[in-house]
């Protein structure tokens, strides 16, 4: 073997220890799993913590919400781009989690205005820089997803910027009920894209399925509230809140599956877990029941 691969073998054997040999000189069962084994080797070869789930033989990675790739995914060795789904991600959360605050109505601050410009710099144009850099690195899913919701941040933006294309003051001026039934058709509208997301997320991981799962019902639930006004002819307050609350949940989400794809062995004591699905690829290997 190489220099390179004995230092790392011998990293290896010191953090996992050698595998004992029978009387036959066939291996015996070591002490830690067999999954647990490929995590560590992985990890000495390659010293990237989440990524580090990778099955030699196989030479692909396993869904991984860090990476914003429900399926398998390519292997770290030889890429020429970092991972853009942590810096969508975080666009993401940060502008959800600004404008999710103002629909619980904290603060009372009532008018989103302030969402306007992250909206625009960060939510719109970088989450959409990070969703092309995605299409660079092969990733379909978090190409699509991270452009789209970019794109959906800065329409956002555009509706609500005062005295700008006056989308928002022309309806208002016609009716405010025009303009409440025609912004909630753009949220349901988000709705059923996040429906057809979420459903790609079914054999990736519970932190990045939950990631989808609440923003969907966030959409859903700003629709409706759009969509059925108050007494007062304004949009519905509890249903409002009630998507404010689970924006929230969501911008916390991608925060996490965020970090869960920064922290590595050069930056992070520890690794973010992501919990696997039980009928994942990942998953049936750990019950065993994969070949």
């Amino acid at each position: 073997m190489s220099a390179t691969e004995a230092i790392n073998h011998g990293e290896l054997e010191k953090d996992i220890g050698t595998v004992p040999q029978n009387g036959g000189g066939a291996p015996m069962q070591p002490q830690m799993s067999a999954e647990e084994h490929q995590v560590a080797r992985a990890a000495a070869r390659f010293g990237y913590g989440p990524l580090a789930h990778v099955n030699d033989a196989e030479a692909s990675l396993p869904a991984f919400g860090g990476e914003f790739q429900p399926g398998l995914y390519k292997p770290v060795e030889g890429r020429k781009f970092g991972n853009p789904a942590p810096l969508g991600l975080c666009a993401f959360a940060l502008t959800t989690f600004v404008l999710s605050a103002i629909n619980m109505g904290t603060k009372d601050i009532g008018e989103p205005n302030i969402v306007i410009a992250l909206a625009f710099g960060y939510g719109g144009l970088v989450q959409l820089l990070a969703g092309m850099w995605e299409m660079a690195v092969g990733n379909t899913f978090g190409a699509t997803a991270l452009s789209s919701y970019g794109g959906f941040w800065l329409s956002f933006a555009i509706v609500l910027t005062p005295g700008g294309f006056e989308i928002e003051d022309k309806l208002l001026a016609a009716s405010p009920a025009k303009f409440y039934n025609s912004f909630g058709l753009f949220l349901m509208g988000w709705f059923i894209f996040t429906t057809i997301m979420l459903v790609c997320t079914l054999k990736s991981t519970v932190a990045f399925f939950l990631l989808f799962f609440f923003l969907d019902l966030t959409f859903l639930l700003l629709g409706v509230a759009y969509l059925q006004q108050g007494a007062d002819g304004a949009p519905n307050a509890n249903v409002q809140k009630a998507g404010g609350l689970f924006g929230l949940l969501a911008a916390f989400a991608a925060w996490y599956n965020a970090l869960a794809g920064i922290a590595d062995t050069s930056n992070s004591f520890f690794i973010i877990p992501v919990a696997h699905f039980p009928w994942s690829a990942t998953g049936k290997i750990r019950r065993g029941k994969s070949d």
